[in-house]
């Protein structure tokens, strides 16, 4: 199976040439670690940066640039920063070409819950209802099981929703899948994963058609 790192390169992948893509906290951020080289992508994160670049070396992060999620971050030749009006005026306008967010859970018909556990301290909602909201291509990058071994792809979600049948595709430890009206449909496997063993991490209906193929990173 993947780790973070794998899910975000998995993800890479998905982005093409001139995309503006927006990153959401967690796993989502690695993306930007991983992208080609011959392509040309604008990476976008909502507290109002346009341009950013992967991850710092350490001895080189600068404590003023940072992402959504308050990690230390570069940027590429071009970068600008703003507030965070325009930064939604970007989102809700609809400039952002695809969207990749983590999840706690996602539903089968491509609801998301991504923002609160009920009974523990949140910060706030942030961005992430804007973004599915406004957003035409949303991945969601996590983990297929939560700690107790729990399946996190439901038939319906038990948390507070985030979004209604906005995910189109999602990559986890274990798999590729696209959400379809009829449930996940079974892409690609993680190397060494059977279809056997997500079969039995997902809790939501799962669409297995011909012979599903392992994934390439």
């Amino acid at each position: 199976m993947l780790d973070k790192n794998g899910i975000a390169k998995r993800i890479a992948r998905e982005v093409k040439d001139g995309y503006y893509v927006n990153l959401g906290i967690g796993i989502p951020t690695l993306v930007a670690n991983f992208v080609r080289d011959d392509i040309s992508v604008e990476f976008q994160s909502e507290n109002g940066v346009l341009g950013m670049g992967p991850f710092p070396y350490e001895g080189e992060e600068d404590a003023d640039i940072i992402n959504a999620g308050k990690q230390t971050i570069t940027t590429l030749p071009g970068a600008s920063f703003f507030d965070s009006a325009l930064s939604f005026g970007m989102i809700r306008g609809r400039h952002v070409d695809l969207t990749i967010l983590g999840a706690m859970e996602v539903a089968e018909n491509g609801d998301i819950a991504n923002w609160k556990i009920p009974g523990k301290m949140v910060k706030g909602m942030g961005g992430a209802m804007d973004l599915v909201a406004s957003a035409e291509n949303i991945i969601v990058a996590m983990m297929h099981t939560n700690k107790a071994g729990e399946s996190k792809l439901l038939k319906r979600c038990t948390l507070p929703l985030t979004g209604v049948r906005c995910v189109k595709k999602i990559v986890t430890n274990l798999a590729v899948l696209e959400v379809t009206p009829g449930g996940f449909h079974l892409l690609e496997r993680a190397p060494g994963v059977s279809v056997e063993e997500i079969q039995k991490a997902t809790a939501g209906t799962l669409i297995i058609q011909g012979e599903v193929p392992e994934m390439a990173l």
